[in-house]
């Protein structure tokens, strides 16, 4: 398997082994020391963070029934040059359901608004187990609903709001794509979904194969479906909204980007998930890189396979959010 992996991405998985154990932090199963040191290695890689030509400032929305009034935190990136009224990238983090937060992606959101001229907005969510399902969702919604209220106040065009979420944030990307169309909005133009956790049962061929090397590994994923169902977990009472791959009814969701890596062990979900997608009709981009794994680009930010796909993602968010129709 090892060999299979980017020459450049293995090599800084090695150092990281290296620096953290043989399993990685998926073999921390203590959840608040896994929180603990994924902190410290974020404090470590995180370089320069705000490029001079964006500007950042928190927000907090309390939105009633989605979040039972407890305020949700926002993080709002906007391009300098941005004047009028700009497309928004709203912006979920991962972390297995029980780590991260917008502190931990700060440096890569500001990458982001600067990549793509867009106002990104990143989401506080609250973490499981302490806080299990419906939580995080209700935050992310929450602060959806927020940002469309108030895209005046923000210079955001109300009609060009893109989903993008990251491993678990993916899942609750999707699930607020679902909530969206199930309760009549917001908006959404479009979804972008890299790596997703989206399938409570990790008994895919992939989530039995590509785990095992230190990266994220099958026995840290049921871990964190565990701490996001809580008593549900291994029952038939799993809401689509709690795990997207359950969704019988896929139609009208938005336009949909989806990325993995072949030797990732949520490939296969995410691969079945844009194939369910394109089969309810919508319009489906799915990219799966060979020799990436889960969290390929924390690992290695600058290797080739990186650089690369974080240029087919930027494209792919100019032309849902920015061309002209034609």
């Amino acid at each position: 398997m090892s060999e299979r992996i980017d020459p450049e991405i293995r090599a800084r998985l090695d150092q990281y082994r290296q620096l953290v154990g043989p399993d990685g932090l998926s073999g921390i199963r203590d959840i608040p020391e896994r929180r603990r040191r994924q902190a410290e290695l974020t404090a470590l890689r995180a370089g320069p963070v705000i490029p001079d030509d964006v500007d950042v400032h928190d927000l907090s929305i309390a939105h009633g029934a989605e979040t039972r009034g407890e305020p949700v935190l926002l993080r709002v990136y906007r391009p300098h040059a941005m004047t009028r009224s700009a497309p928004c990238v709203y912006y979920i983090h991962g972390g297995g359901m029980v780590a991260g937060g917008i502190a931990s992606d700060h440096a890569k959101t500001a990458r982001l608004t600067q990549a793509t001229g867009c106002v990104v907005v990143s989401v506080e969510y609250r973490l499981a187990p302490e806080n299990p399902y419906p939580a995080a969702l209700d935050d992310c919604y929450g602060g959806l609903v927020g940002v469309a209220d108030r895209h005046r106040e923000l210079g955001i065009d109300p009609d060009r709001i893109a989903l993008y979420g990251t491993s678990a944030g993916g899942c609750l990307a999707a699930a607020v794509a679902l909530l969206a169309r199930d309760r009549g909005g917001p908006a959404i133009a479009h979804q972008l979904l890299v790596s997703p956790m989206l399938d409570d049962l990790s008994s895919t061929p992939s989530a039995m194969v590509n785990t095992g090397f230190g990266a994220w590994s099958r026995e840290a994923n049921i871990q964190s479906w565990q701490a996001w169902l809580g008593q549900d977990f291994g029952t038939d009472r799993i809401s689509p909204y709690a795990a997207p791959a359950r969704a019988r009814d896929l139609a009208g969701l938005p336009p949909t980007y989806i990325d993995v890596g072949d030797l990732d062990l949520l490939r296969d979900e995410a691969v079945d998930f844009a194939r369910r997608l394109s089969w309810a009709g919508v319009p489906i981009e799915l990219h799966v890189y060979p020799g990436g794994i889960h969290g390929s680009e924390n690992l290695a930010p600058d290797a080739e396979l990186s650089v690369r796909i974080r240029g087919y993602r930027q494209d792919a968010l100019h032309r849902a959010l920015c061309e002209e129709p034609p």
